[in-house]
């Protein structure tokens, strides 16, 4: 049975509760970061950790735990589970609230390690489908709990064929998906937005890789833009790179994945082994 870290305790799965009167549960109020392990480490902690608490401190939650002490916790969770590749979920909860309203600066750690499920070969080798709606995040900059439009947006993509939907804004400009951000090759210049997202640690490390082979421009993507791409592609920390060869009914490129991208899934990979074999 999986064994959880809340609120102080190493508990059994089937004993991880949090108090009824907690703001995650009520109003929503919380935020967490997903990262995985490769060759049984996780990978690129530190950063997924840090992102962490920059959110809490968005949505004004004030984490009494430093880097150090998260990091401890994560290792001994992970430790304890025993498991060959992992999902690691970090949340930080609103915390319990008289008025069923304001946080009171005593939020709740939780940490959960899963199996790393398995995604599609042919993601990868054939590409994949996404579909574009209009949406924005409340707070961009945040990983909130609060995932109702994502949640909605995906069963959206899934009812159209597709893996994924790219939120637009009202100027008509793509954003990121409901679990990914976006890139675009215009010939050898590679774009993605830059505004009103949530910057993905993995979107960070392919800005750095990209930056060592092409013109990489951080920049605003209309979604008619989007549609005369060369090659598309989305990241995340599950998904990795993926090439997406369709938006909407539009054909992307040739239909399949592209040189360029390919060059970065190789980049990526090399990476995140080089990477793994440093981790503690």
């Amino acid at each position: 049975m999986p064994i959880y870290y809340v609120d102080g305790e190493f508990v059994p799965a089937e004993k991880a509760v949090v108090p009824v009167d907690d703001l995650a549960l009520l109003r929503g109020i919380g935020v967490f970061d997903l990262l995985r392990t490769y060759n049984g480490k996780p990978l690129f902690l530190e950063e997924h950790i840090a992102r962490l608490l920059n959110s809490a401190r968005k949505i004004n939650l004030q984490p009494p735990w430093s880097q150090d002490e998260i990091r401890r916790i994560v290792t001994e969770t992970l430790a304890r589970n025993q498991l060959d590749e992992a999902n690691i979920r970090m949340v930080i909860t609103g915390g319990s609230s008289p008025d069923f309203m304001t946080p009171q600066g005593r939020p709740r750690l939780i940490i959960l390690v899963t199996p790393l499920p398995k995604l599609p070969a042919w993601w990868y080798e054939k590409g994949v489908k996404v579909i574009t709606m209009a949406s924005t995040r409340h707070v961009p900059d945040a990983k909130s709990i609060d995932y109702l439009p994502a949640a909605m947006a995906l069963s959206q993509a899934r009812a159209n064929g597709a893996i994924e939907a790219i939120y637009v804004d009202d100027r008509d400009n793509v954003l990121e998906g409901a679990t990914s951000n976006l890139f675009a090759f215009f010939g050898d210049t590679l774009a993605t937005p830059g505004k009103g997202i949530l910057s993905g640690i993995t979107r960070k490390v392919v800005l750095e890789l990209a930056r060592k082979f092409f013109n990489v421009q951080v920049r605003d993507i209309s979604r008619k833009q989007l549609l005369t791409a060369d090659e598309v592609f989305i990241t995340g920390t599950n998904k990795g790179l993926v090439p997406v060869v369709q938006v909407d009914d539009t054909t992307i490129g040739s239909g399949r994945p592209g040189n360029r991208t390919g060059r970065l899934m190789q980049a990526l990979a090399l990476c995140n082994k080089t990477k793994a074999q440093t981790e503690t």
